[in-house]
């Protein structure tokens, strides 16, 4: 029996593939290990364990480069959703730090912090107070600290004015190890297209990108982990129709 092109192609496609599919299925590595193990932990609530699915903690945190040795940054942690899972992780061999300004974040973040288990979790002076309405929301100068290898933001950076983004990006340039890692993720909004009360807490994945470059640092990768065919970009992202399955862009940078 003779076999045609197509299928010979076929077959050849199907050895070609076959390896990028038994990698997306390969046994976790020991720092994945870790995050699931702090991802079953005591401090997370059974709400917070149902957003899992969404977040996807261990395939961003990977994605970020995040090893369990790093000294690791948190830009505001607010109610510690991934604190409670970076804090066990790094415990043994690494650092978290976080950081926020007085006011709203600090509140959020106090409660956090006085859990068990998080006693190693150092805070870091933001250098300005208020939540982004009562003057300037951004660090006032560099963070009192050693350099790290890697600062991570959870859908926060919308949150900034493009005066504070200039300062926060800033601040992590010069906190950051030359080497080291920069980590964002934030809702999508469509490209060019001005804010509004009806597609707020969305920023533009290009604005960040050139933003963030403007500091100094170099675009390495970016991730579809969060692409959300449903979601149109159209709608703020609390809204019923949206909320926790929002398109969401996740970027890596590195300072040279």
């Amino acid at each position: 029996m003779r076999v045609s092109a197509n299928v010979r192609l076929a077959v050849v496609a199907s050895f070609v593939i076959s390896p990028v599919l038994w990698a997306q299925q390969a046994a976790p590595t020991p720092f994945q290990q870790r995050v699931q193990a702090a991802m079953q932990g005591e401090l997370r609530t059974p709400e917070e364990r149902a957003r899992d699915v969404n977040r996807l903690p261990v395939e961003i945190l990977s994605f970020f480069r995040m090893r369990e040795d790093m000294r690791v940054i948190e830009v505001l942690p607010a109610g510690g959703w991934f604190t409670k899972i970076l804090a066990p992780v790094l415990k043994d061999k690494g650092k978290l730090y976080v950081t926020h300004p007085a006011g709203f974040y600090a509140d959020a973040f106090r409660p956090v912090k006085a859990l068990p288990g998080l006693e190693k979790v150092e805070e870091i002076g933001w250098g300005a107070t208020g939540g982004g309405s009562g003057g300037p929301f951004g660090p006032s100068g560099k963070w009192s600290v050693a350099p790290v290898d890697l600062v991570v933001t959870f859908r926060n950076y919308h949150n900034f004015s493009p005066a504070d983004r200039a300062t926060v990006n800033k601040s992590t340039f010069d906190a950051l190890k030359p080497g080291g890692y920069y980590g964002i993720v934030d809702h999508t909004r469509r490209h060019n297209e001005p804010g509004s009360r009806e597609n707020g807490r969305r920023v533009d994945p290009v604005l960040v990108i050139k933003e963030v470059q403007a500091a100094g640092f170099l675009l390495v990768d970016f991730s579809d982990l969060y692409y959300r065919p449903g979601d149109a970009l159209a709608l703020e992202v609390g809204n019923p129709a949206v909320n926790d399955r929002t398109d969401r862009i996740a970027l890596l940078f590195r300072k040279p």
